[in-house]
């Protein structure tokens, strides 16, 4: 598979260290590390706290290492173990379908509230 800077991988973890979680990328040869300065935007006590070894996770590619096979990661900003073992998956649509409907939401609401006066 040809990674690029931005893509969004599922991953599983091989390793936590002090500075970082090491993750294996299935069906591919490539590694990678989320260094601790990408994990969390505040202050990081104890990094196991954000996962352990075995969890599949997602992560944001933000640098490709070709030669040697291994991606510099970041989970800071998404929700990087949700999306995996929850019963409710995300549509390709996303918010659209909301966003379609939300002018006759409105005007519905704004309609109630003039019967209401």
């Amino acid at each position: 598979m040809e990674y690029k800077i931005g893509d969004i991988i599922n991953v599983e973890v091989s390793g936590i260290e002090q500075y970082g979680i090491f993750v294996k990328v299935p069906d591919s040869d490539y590694s990678g590390l989320i260094h601790i300065s990408e994990i969390d935007n505040s202050f990081i006590k104890n990094i196991e706290n954000y996962a352990n070894i075995g969890d599949k996770i997602y992560a944001n590619i933000i640098d490709i290492d070709k030669k040697n096979k291994h991606l510099s990661l970041s989970i800071k900003n998404m929700n990087y173990n949700n999306s995996l073992n929850s019963k409710v998956q995300e549509s390709i649509s996303g918010f659209l379908p909301l966003h379609n409907k939300l002018d006759k939401w409105i005007e519905e609401s704004l309609e109630e509230i003039k019967k209401e006066q």
